[in-house]
């Protein structure tokens, strides 16, 4: 977190905390929440976070510094472990399935009837809490009277961790996968649970499936995707909605997406962050964000006429030229804003530069031009999602780029600044039945550096849909237009702008089957669109954010965090891509709980094989309490041939010393035009 961060001691109200309160639900199980109550005879408003990362243990500071800082303004915080994890009963066997939703729906009108409640409940989380905020506001439970969601996205198929424009996400949907096994096969807490404790945990461990089989045998835009995307139906959302991410994180667009689909109910935020909060986490600067939540919070569960209701509806941090790097403590910059988005026509315009030659230029250039790139392209790039953590972020993209076809605009003699979504049209033609293209803009300084500011990939048999993609017909020629990720840049004069266009993008995107050769015509139907915008008096009048606090924690550091990536070549001669990292060593809470998590991920490729695209994942927990000890591991491998993809994973656990649980699942999926 950012030094600048305060720990607020005082608050109006003091606060009691129930740690375990069982909350019953219609078919018998039980859901167990935590709850922060403030001290008043008043009953109150309150804010729900469903989750499934565990309460006593995983996410204990987090719950602990916003949850006691919101109480003690006076509102009842109410945190669930879902059904299958944490000290609920059930197994967890999905993300987002119909019985999460209905679970969350049933608890909301569960805290509304308490007598400490005042009938107001509203629901808020970061990533899996911001997604289910959204998709349970879209069942409409009438006591939920407004939502908050950081990092989340309106379409689980075109932006989450599984796959972006029809590609898998090599980097993420196995870790992904991997980390949801784990976590799901810890135990329940034995002082809260009692003496069932250890068998409740043996039948969640049997129990527990790998989520990445859902996942590899959906991989077009099907009804298992639309389920929970709220971009099939924004009109089912009925109350006001606050949308948060961060540009360096991959749910970035999430809140340009929402105010345009709900352009009366929705309000969108986007810092410099990675996949944090805003108040804590690098990139910053870090804001008072819940000083912000309160504002919101007031206005909807409260009623009063505060004025966030009267702001833009979409607020952004306009990011200034920077030395490009792999972590930042903070992006310079300024915040912006517009009233609705889409932009009222004129305030935003779009700007075609066309390729011509290596160049991007005013007028349309005239030839072809081929592209075909190395399997180790896209090394560099960073991480997807983002933590923010040293090396995860993309670094100067020079060798990228050299890996890269690149057509570079000329220098700029004044700033030109870019809000929006970037957009590429290209025709092309491909001599594979399968292939992918992926797009890099970048800033380049005048000693040649490169900055990435926006990322974008198709896979060329989802050129017309993402439910039913067809082969590319080789030698055929075809338009494409290809959505970059949202960005805000200001580009300062003397710099240039920088188009990169590959056929591989590892591991961002697993490789197609074959190498594949891109042929693309100049024109003018190859060009970038980009969205200009020019300084406004009104950004300078916007209300400034107040310094980011929140409320003390108990935890103590035992073992530091560490991190560290690597890029190696192996005996073999593939390239490896290897990400280990600690998230420390803590003891969480009064009873002297101790919580360690291990993370290692391995990409490896050999350069002009796509074949031989490998991941390999391991993921270890500890929990002790008192002098009674346990260990979750799971690990998994993931690779595929011309026809299936190929997975192994596996489960184990220790009670102390003693191995009481150990599974293997085999997993083999037809490829379908990935």
């Amino acid at each position: 977190m950012s030094d600048m961060t305060q720990t607020r001691t005082e608050f109006p109200f003091e606060v009691d905390v129930l740690e375990h309160l069982p909350i019953k639900l219609a078919n018998g199980q039980t859901i167990s929440a935590r709850v922060w109550m403030p001290l008043t005879d008043v009953p109150a408003p309150a804010v729900l976070e469903h989750l499934p990362y565990r309460k006593d243990d995983m996410t204990y500071w987090r719950d602990e510094v916003q949850m006691q800082y919101l109480a003690g303004h006076g509102y009842v915080c109410v945190r669930t472990d879902l059904r299958g994890t944490g000290d609920s009963e059930g197994v967890l066997k999905g993300e987002y399935l119909d019985q999460e939703l209905a679970d969350g729906a049933e608890v909301i009108a569960w805290i509304a009837d308490q007598q400490w409640c005042d009938g107001n409940v509203g629901m808020w989380g970061i990533s899996w809490g911001g997604f289910n905020s959204l998709q349970v506001a879209a069942l409409r439970p009438p006591a939920l009277k407004a939502i908050i969601s950081v990092a989340s996205t309106v379409d689980r198929y075109a932006a989450d961790a599984h796959y972006n424009g029809g590609c898998v996400i090599g980097s993420e949907m196995l870790p992904w996968a991997t980390s949801m096994l784990y976590r799901n096969g810890l135990p329940p807490t034995p002082r809260f649970v009692g003496s069932q404790w250890r068998s409740l945990w043996l039948d969640r461990l049997d129990e527990t499936p790998p989520f990445i089989e859902d996942w590899l045998t959906h991989q077009t835009r099907d009804e298992f995707w639309r389920h929970g995307s709220i971009s099939e139906d924004y009109s089912a959302i009925e109350v006001p909605c606050l949308v948060v991410a961060g540009f360096a994180d991959g749910y970035r667009n999430a809140p340009f997406d929402a105010v345009e689909g709900m352009p009366d109910r929705a309000w969108g935020l986007v810092g410099p962050w990675a996949h944090n909060y805003p108040e804590f986490g690098e990139p910053g600067p870090n804001i008072g964000f819940l000083q912000h939540s309160l504002r919101w919070w007031d206005r909807w569960l409260r009623g009063l006429d505060n004025g966030i209701d009267k702001e833009p509806h979409l607020r952004v941090w306009m990011q200034d030229s920077v030395i490009p790097a792999d972590h930042y403590v903070e992006r310079p910059g300024r915040w912006v804003a517009e009233s609705t988005w889409p932009p009222q026509p004129g305030r935003i315009t779009e700007q075609p530069l066309f390729f011509d030659g290596a160049r991007l230029g005013s007028t349309p250039g005239f030839g072809q031009v081929e592209c075909a790139t190395p399997q180790v392209h896209g090394l560099l790039a960073g991480e997807w999602w983002g933590s923010g953590d040293p090396g995860t972020l993309p670094a100067d993209q020079r060798v990228e780029d050299g890996r890269s076809l690149t057509f570079t605009s000329d220098i700029v003699s004044e700033t030109m600044e870019i809000c929006g979504f970037p957009e590429v049209d290209l025709r092309v033609s491909c001599d594979t039945p399968v292939a992918l293209i992926a797009l890099r803009l970048c800033d380049v300084a005048p000693d040649g550096s490169s900055l990435l500011v926006s990322r974008g990939q198709l896979n060329l048999t989802h050129r017309d849909s993402d439910e039913h993609p067809e082969s590319v017909i080789p030698g055929e020629v075809f338009d494409v237009t290809i959505r970059l990720d949202a960005a805000a840049h200001s580009l300062q004069a003397g710099h240039s702008w920088r188009l990169a266009v590959a056929t591989t993008n590892w591991p961002l995107a697993w490789p197609s089957p074959m190498p594949a050769t891109v042929v693309i015509e100049m024109g003018k139907q190859s060009r970038l669109r980009l969205p200009t915008r020019h300084p406004r008096v009104e950004d300078e009048l916007l209300q400034s954010f107040d310094p980011a606090e929140f409320a003390p924690s108990r935890r103590q550091t035992v073992q530091a965090p560490t991190s560290e990536r690597t890029i190696t070549v192996d005996e073999s001669g593939a390239t490896v891509l290897r990400h280990t990292s600690n998230d420390g060593r803590h003891i969480v809470d009064r009873r002297g709980t101790v919580y360690e998590t291990e993370v290692t991920d391995v990409y490896s490729i050999i350069d002009e094989d796509p074949l031989s695209a490998r991941v390999s994942c391991i993921r270890k927990a500890e929990i002790v309490w008192g002098e009674d000890s346990t260990t979750v591991a799971a690990e998994a491998t993931m690779w595929a041939d011309e026809g299936f993809w190929y997975v192994e994973s596996a489960l184990a656990a220790w009670h102390g010393d003693n191995m009481i649980f150990n599974k293997t699942w085999n997993l083999s999926a037809k490829r379908n035009y990935v």
